[in-house]
């Protein structure tokens, strides 16, 4: 691969000054926040002032703008089934230097429940490393716990992962996936991937049939970019229009000394939030202007939904310079995937290989970031899987998180993802090979 010199010029001081002005904007943030607080607040004498309202509401805007925005919590702790409410607990699986796998995992004393919880399926969530944290998909996790034993992959922010553990590369996404998936168990087993881990999963996938591993029953490939030929995006475009140097010139920066992965080369957060706010510039503004307008007006749940939202959209992570350069190569600008071309770790790609897992995709009809035709590219490549073990659904007036998240995920395309499910836990897809026998020690976790 290219590499340029990032070690010199302005470029090389970026992180360190965002770090810097966020230190500097500190002390006026906490001060915003007291303000707020001290206007809006019911015993406060401030808030019996003339304009009170707008004072507060002012502060807070200024404090949401320039506090920091820690990870989010999943905050999953019950889910309803059947009108009965079941404690869920978050278990860590496996703990990688990139990446946990995490167990959502449903309890109750009712023995013939008890029966019923275990004989559900497995289903492994593979979260997009991309910027935003797994728990965007807080709700595809919780609309899942109805009929299903819930794993999900949550990534690691780069720049708190030492240098000394290592690169992560995208062959290494592909090798993570491969262990994730044999840890849980293949044979039960459906994987849904969730935009761009779409194409390591079929990856991992094909090359554990290569092999002659157990493969998972089912794949859900929601709104992915397997063949970015299809389609493209803006956000493909950008891809393409710069030359893979340009990437690593502009968008690789080095993090700062204040954090455990001082010196390891990231794509930072902050560039990326950029990058998702500059997409609808007027949106965000108007978003940010209603939520003045409701706390002056003293609409308290509309400016919750507006907390809600921007505190999982403005929580990103930095992810490893050798990920995303990969990503970029690989899947914007050579299309390894589609073009059979792909080596990983030096085994070739052969997307034919699969024939005992069964496919679904889901793309959204208004998907601006993955455009109709990318994700189902997937039946066209993977010919060794029966036609009649492979399905797809275009979700009329959605967009890219639509299809994953919010209504038309729960009353559209969850129905469809768990009767698919369904039909290949009853019985294997057409080419599946016979269960083999695993020991006791790796039988998949309940």
């Amino acid at each position: 691969m290219l590499r340029c010199n990032n070690s010199s010029g302005p470029a090389m001081f970026l992180y360190q000054l965002h770090e810097a002005g966020r230190s500097w904007m500190a002390p006026l943030t906490y001060w915003a926040e007291a303000n707020a607080k001290a206007f809006s607040a019911a015993g406060s004498w401030l808030s019996a002032l003339p304009g009170a309202e707008r004072v507060s509401a002012a502060n807070e805007l200024l404090y949401r703008i320039g506090k920091d925005y820690e990870k989010p919590a999943f905050d999953i702790h019950s889910v309803e089934i059947e009108g009965n409410a079941y404690p869920v607990v978050e278990k860590l699986v496996l703990d990688k230097p990139f990446c946990r796998l995490l167990r959502f995992k449903r309890y109750t004393d009712d023995a013939e429940s008890i029966t019923e919880l275990k004989g559900q399926q497995p289903v492994l969530v593979v979260a997009p490393l991309s910027g935003h944290h797994a728990t965007l998909l807080r709700d595809t996790v919780r609309t899942l716990l109805r009929d299903h034993k819930v794993y999900i992959t949550d990534w690691v922010d780069a720049r708190m992962v030492p240098s000394e553990r290592g690169d992560f590369s995208l062959d290494d996404y592909v090798a993570y996936v491969e262990e994730f998936i044999r840890t849980i168990g293949a044979e039960d087993l459906h994987v849904i991937s969730v935009c761009q881990p779409t194409v390591p999963v079929l990856a991992a996938v094909a090359l554990m049939a290569a092999r002659g591993e157990p493969t998972p029953r089912s794949l859900v490939l929601m709104g992915g970019p397997i063949d970015t030929r299809e389609s493209p995006t803006a956000v493909n475009n950008l891809a393409t229009q710069k030359p893979l140097w340009w990437f690593e010139h502009n968008v690789i920066h080095q993090v700062p000394a204040n954090y455990p992965g001082s010196g390891r080369r990231v794509y930072p957060g902050f560039l990326q939030h950029t990058g998702f706010m500059s997409m609808n510039p007027e949106r965000h503004f108007q978003s940010h202007w209603d939520f003045y307008q409701d706390l002056v007006k003293g609409d308290m749940e509309d400016a919750e939904s507006h907390r809600r939202f921007y505190d999982e959209y403005n929580a990103v992570l930095d992810m490893p310079a050798e990920y995303y350069l990969d990503t970029i190569r690989v899947v914007f600008q050579e299309f390894l995937l589609p073009r059979g071309l792909w080596d990983v770790a030096g085994e070739r790609v052969r997307l034919e290989a699969i024939t005992g897992t069964a496919i679904l995709t889901v793309e959204g009809e208004l998907d601006d970031i993955s455009g109709q035709g990318q994700t189902r590219a997937a039946h066209k490549l993977c010919t060794g899987v029966a036609a009649a073990d492979q399905a797809h659904l275009t979700v009329e007036g959605a967009g890219h998180y639509g299809i994953f998240s919010g209504r038309r995920w729960r009353t559209l395309v969850y129905p469809q993802v768990r009767d698919f499910i369904a039909r290949y836990a009853a019985k294997p897809a057409s080419g599946a090979p016979r269960k083999r026998r695993r020991p006791a020690a790796g039988k998949p976790r309940r």
